[in-house]
């Protein structure tokens, strides 16, 4: 029984993330959920008790997934240099998947701050590899140096989202690899280098 409860779970887990990628947050109902896995909606009610326990339960699932991804990217580097440029690349290469973006859209409004607490904590084990990184490369203050990588990942990110959503008068479209290559470039060789 509890086999299939479990199973059953990660149907609609499944079916989560497949209508958060075909339609956003709006998509993600509990009737499409039930439609998506054959279960009848009372039964969606039982697994969970609103659609941010749905966001939450994708992201304690995913996003150790996702952090683990870009650690095995980190751990196949030889160099501290090496390192970095997997952590902004797997950032952004996430950033382009449309599940990334829908799971990271909704639970920044449907998540209470314990499970935001919960996915800091997460990340913060990426952020812990790249200070030792920027230690390796001996940097004087490499907490606040992986507190601005971090920003110049967020930036790039907000670029391959504007890129993937089309282009809007007055926004740069690029392609997501030349979005890449430059905040690798910015992140090892500041604005030295154009």
């Amino acid at each position: 029984m509890a086999e299939h409860r479990q199973l059953q779970r990660a149907a609609l887990l499944d079916a989560a993330r497949t209508l958060l990628t075909e339609g956003g947050m709006e998509a993600l109902t509990f009737p499409a959920l039930a439609a998506r896995t054959g279960l009848a909606r009372s039964s969606v009610y039982e697994y969970f008790r609103s659609r941010a326990a749905v966001v939450e339960a994708l992201c304690e699932v995913d996003f150790p997934l996702w952090a683990a991804e870009i650690e095995a990217g980190m751990g196949s580097c030889d160099t501290a240099a090496e390192r970095i440029e997997a952590y902004v690349r797997g950032q952004l290469a996430l950033a382009a998947d449309p599940r990334h973006r829908a799971v990271v859209a909704i639970s920044a409004l449907e998540l209470d701050e314990a499970a935001r607490e919960r996915i800091r904590a997460a990340h913060g084990k990426l952020v812990g590899l790249v200070v030792q990184a920027l230690e390796d490369l001996g940097h004087e203050r490499p907490r606040l140096a992986a507190a601005l990588l971090q920003g110049i990942v967020e930036a790039a990110v907000r670029q391959v989202e504007q890129t993937a959503g089309g282009s809007r008068p007055g926004c740069l479209v690029e392609r997501p690899e030349a979005i890449a290559d430059a905040a690798v470039a910015l992140a090892l060789h500041g604005l030295d280098r154009p």
